[in-house]
């Protein structure tokens, strides 16, 4: 009798663990790698360090970029301010992710403006290269800001 008590119990918990695997539910496709960075980068990071062909740029103590967007777009927002005149950025504009998500930004894409940004992130900092040739924003002289830029933010 207790063999047949033991074969029962463990029909019971067979059948309940068959029942239990049939209830999932399908997490479906998850969240794209985009909205992850997105999560990541959507936020107003301030002045850490900026420099220009590795020298220490002054002037950028109030520096501010937000960074915004909704999950699931391809084109997202940025603003900046306290920077100095003339600087490699506009006032605003838009972004898109690059052909790796995870480092490459594409600043003002399809305009006159466009520009490939580098990027790496953290939960407290985020660091960001590019090349900048131009007169600027919001106009002056080339040479105060042609050449190899980082901004550390935090």
């Amino acid at each position: 009798m207790k063999s047949t008590v033991k074969a029962i119990m463990m029909g019971v918990v067979f059948a309940i663990f068959l029942i239990s695997q049939g209830c999932k539910k399908d997490p479906g496709p998850g969240e794209t790698i985009e909205d992850i960075q997105l999560g990541k980068l959507s936020k107003t990071w301030s002045f850490s360090s900026v420099q220009l062909d590795g020298v220490d740029q002054p002037g950028y103590d109030n520096f501010s970029l937000t960074i915004s967007g909704t999950a699931g777009n391809t084109s997202f927002g940025y603003s900046v301010s306290g920077s100095p005149t003339p600087n490699p950025w506009p006032a605003s504009g838009t972004w898109s992710f690059g052909a790796t998500p995870e480092t490459q930004i594409v600043r003002d894409p399809d305009t006159a403006d466009q520009l490939d940004l580098t990027y790496s992130v953290s939960a407290t900092q985020l660091q960001i290269d590019f090349n900048f040739s131009g007169s600027g924003y919001p106009g002056g002289k080339t040479n105060n800001v042609n050449g190899q830029w980082v901004f550390v933010l935090q």
